[in-house]
């Protein structure tokens, strides 16, 4: 392994590592093809929103499905 295996082991830094850095830096400056951090992060932004508007929706639905019931219970006793 040499003296510079043994540095980078310490260093914490494998090679796969630094050519992930390497890679995602060529595609977020545009000089390889690939998602760009920033588009991965509003991805992710935009996924979490979605997944908070879908439980916002069914926590509607069955409130509305809740009242739309005592309405009609309510009509049925009158």
């Amino acid at each position: 392994m040499g003296r510079r295996g043994v540095h980078r082991a310490q260093d914490g830094c494998v090679p796969q590592t630094l050519l992930e850095w390497v890679k995602r830096a060529e595609i977020d400056v545009g000089e390889r093809p690939g998602t760009t951090t920033a588009e991965a992060q509003r991805l992710k932004e935009l996924e979490r929103e979605n997944k908070e508007l879908r439980r916002a929706n069914d926590i509607l639905r069955t409130a509305s499905a809740f009242f739309a019931q005592a309405e009609l219970d309510r009509k049925l006793k009158s």
